[in-house]
């Protein structure tokens, strides 16, 4: 995995490989940053990155200046990793070990992009989407974006879906 733009564009981070992720391609995150750039100013946004794995998505946003990420993961080796590879990078990102639907039932915190990339085979996407909407967790002008593969399906017809080889990313904007 590498980071795709940014003061560390190009730089290889090297996950351990017993952790229990399946990083966003580099190919699909590089279409989904050039989308998010082109929407937002990265570097005053409020990201929540949620099943935050090897923290690929945090990293690419801190590369890009972005001041306030959260990075939420219920895997003590991920959230260490990402704990770790921050303060070696000199990276903003603040990490809680936590189930991601748990935190997002507990947060008071708005943020102005949401990503989450939950494990494909997961049941909870739809509920997921409906929790983050019904708690007002997205500040006006901003998106949720989920990852999933292309058996899920949503039941909001204002979702935006773009597809990347096997990686399916769906938008919706507040």
């Amino acid at each position: 995995m590498r980071i795709i733009s940014g003061s560390h564009k190009g730089r290889k981070i090297n996950a351990p490989k017993n952790l229990p992720v399946r990083p966003t391609t580099d190919r699909a995150k590089e279409a989904l940053f050039n989308i998010l750039s082109n929407k937002y100013d990265l570097g005053s946004q409020d990201v929540l990155d949620l099943f935050s794995g090897t923290g690929n998505i945090s990293f690419e946003f801190a590369s890009r200046n972005t001041q306030n990420i959260i990075a939420v993961d219920k895997n003590n080796k991920c959230v260490n990793f990402i704990k770790e590879t921050s303060k070696n990078l000199n990276l903003n990102i603040n990490t809680i070990l936590s189930d991601a639907l748990v935190f997002i039932k507990k947060t008071e915190r708005k943020f102005d992009i949401i990503f989450a990339d939950p494990p494909y085979n997961c049941l909870f996407h739809n509920e997921l989407k409906d929790l983050i909407i019904d708690r007002k967790l997205i500040n006006e002008g901003g998106c949720l974006i989920i990852e999933h593969d292309k058996s899920t399906l949503f039941n909001d017809q204002n979702i935006n879906t773009r597809k990347y080889g096997n990686v399916n990313f769906s938008i919706l904007e507040i």
